[in-house]
């Protein structure tokens, strides 16, 4: 899928919350989104990338990775990986055939 096929609280709630922070960090988001099959899958594997992060011991390596060695500061990253946690909490709240989606058409 692509990041089109979001529903607009998943876009906002992840991809726009990731670009407020950094576009590097809205890319590792908008590529997830090739390897989901629809708005519930991504926000599971959004989860547990995040979540992955979160736990890894040598976080500057993450930060390295994701910002291809640009300076963050890994206090407010680690702030913007937590409000997205909670985007996605609230997000499950309204069943996926309740939410809304763009309309492309």
């Amino acid at each position: 899928m692509d990041t089109d096929d979001l529903s607009i609280p998943t876009y906002k709630g992840i991809i726009s919350e990731a670009e407020k922070f950094n576009h590097d960090l809205t890319l590792q988001f908008g590529v997830l989104a090739s390897s989901c099959k629809d708005d519930d899958d991504y926000l599971n594997q959004a989860e547990a990338l995040i979540k992955d992060w979160l736990q890894v011991n040598d976080f500057e390596d993450i930060i390295d990775g994701i910002f291809f060695g640009q300076k963050v500061n890994e206090n407010a990253f680690r702030k913007t990986l937590n409000i997205i946690l909670s985007n996605i909490a609230e997000i499950r709240k309204t069943p996926m055939e309740q939410r809304e989606f763009e309309d492309w058409g």
